[in-house]
């Protein structure tokens, strides 16, 4: 395709899904405006230099005009007929221009400053952990010794995919929605003009899960949990009576309850707003057979330091299950997580006839029945509500291991 280029033609030139177009200026030979599927538009010369088919990039449009791009074309080509290679000056113009780059350039330092002025003042503690972990196990060890602005989206790509293939496709995911946020901030502080993971999609696919524990499968775990004992099976059924997550109970306080509340600041909680949690006659006399260790932790094995290893916690318990289910005969619960618990409790109290907005409010939900304006007006603690709730499914939960709660707490019937 050959034709004058004029600055109303290449304003109106529109893009070919399909492929990418280049289209010749047909008053000055050589020089192309080249437009890409997505849209962009950028100005090329080709030419020939030493029998090989060399390709030299201008600069994009509009930040180059026509008139400003023909020029530098015409430029390129007077330096060709003098032999010279415009490619090969450009090149070596790059690599004395990162010499003389600073190191504040560096993939590593920009992650420092990353980490230091976003991640750590604006993220969550147990988020901060993770988006490090990412850095350091799979971006630093590949880009770190990079300068920012060499990165592209195929380096984006080709670092997914590694991931993928080291069988963390999940993590691929996470570790993508990192780096949009890492280049984005880049850009708003002008370090580079534009994304690499710009059109990057998670290589991955995810589905939500949506695993309920049967009545039976639940009693299993409360029984393992009782007889594993220590801090693990304490926290797993902690964790069945609260309703709440693992984070949250395994960092659990004694300085955070008073009386009958467990009351979590708003910087423990996920989505940055403190939360009271009524504890039953259960989770009261599940505290009391906990020996209280030197420090403030509740869930610990040191006294000084909260129960982290959920890993380890989850290998123990199932262990137990594995156990308690050989003896009788029965099949263990299968592929289930600690925060399972959380929606079977959910689940378990729906049946029961607790109101949606009741749940959510035990589970501290931030939307759902009470979202948007009403959330703003509604300033009701729900603590009572909260109570009778977790009330009746602790009861619930005692009748199927066999141990009905003191107290007249009876479910409640829709």
């Amino acid at each position: 395709m050959s034709t004058v280029l004029t600055a109303q033609s290449v304003l109106r030139i529109k893009p070919d899904p399909s492929k990418r177009l280049e289209i010749a200026d047909a008053a000055l030979p050589g020089f192309y405006l080249v437009v890409q599927p997505s849209g962009v538009k950028s100005w090329t010369v080709r030419y020939r230099h030493a029998d090989k088919s060399r390709k030299l990039t201008l600069g994009r449009y509009p930040v180059f005009g026509l008139s400003e791009a023909r020029e530098r074309a015409r430029e390129a080509l007077q330096a060709i007929t003098t032999g010279r290679d415009p490619c090969a000056e450009k090149l070596e113009k790059r690599r004395a221009g990162r010499v003389a780059t600073p190191e504040r350039d560096l993939v590593s330092v920009q992650v420092e400053l990353f980490l230091a002025r976003y991640v750590r003042q604006k993220l969550r503690a147990k988020s901060v952990i993770e988006v490090e972990r990412r850095f350091r196990k799979y971006v630093l060890p590949r880009w770190g010794a990079r300068r920012v602005r060499e990165i592209e989206r195929r380096d984006v790509i080709e670092l997914l995919d590694g991931i993928v293939d080291g069988g963390a496709p999940i993590s691929a995911n996470r570790t993508l929605a990192t780096l949009k946020t890492f280049f984005g901030w880049l850009v708003d502080r002008s370090v580079i003009e534009t994304s690499p993971c710009s059109r990057v999609k998670p290589p991955a696919a995810e589905t939500t899960r949506d695993r309920v524990l049967t009545d039976g499968e639940l009693a299993l775990v409360w029984r393992a949990a009782e007889r594993l004992g220590g801090p693990y099976g304490d926290f797993a059924r902690m964790l069945i009576l609260t309703a709440q997550r693992r984070e949250e109970v395994g960092g659990m306080r004694r300085s955070e309850i008073r009386d009958d509340v467990w009351s979590l600041a708003a910087e423990r909680m996920k989505g940055g707003v403190g939360h009271d949690v009524p504890l039953g006659e259960s989770a009261l006399e599940l505290l009391k057979t906990i020996p209280s260790a030197a420090g403030d932790f509740v869930f610990t094995f040191t006294g000084n330091t909260p129960l982290r290893h959920y890993a380890g916690a989850k290998q123990k318990l199932d262990a137990a299950l594995l156990a308690i289910a050989e003896s009788e005969n029965v099949a263990p619960p299968a592929h289930w997580t600690f925060h399972d618990l959380r929606r079977t409790a959910a689940s378990g109290m729906a049946r029961l006839g607790l109101p949606v907005h009741v749940i959510e409010a035990v589970l501290a939900h931030r939307g759902g029945e009470v979202s948007g304006v009403t959330a703003v007006y509604n300033r009701h603690s729900y603590l009572p509500e909260k109570r009778r709730a977790l009330e009746a499914w602790a009861g619930h939960v005692m009748q199927l291991v066999g141990d009905p709660p003191a107290s007249n707490v009876r479910p409640l019937r829709r």
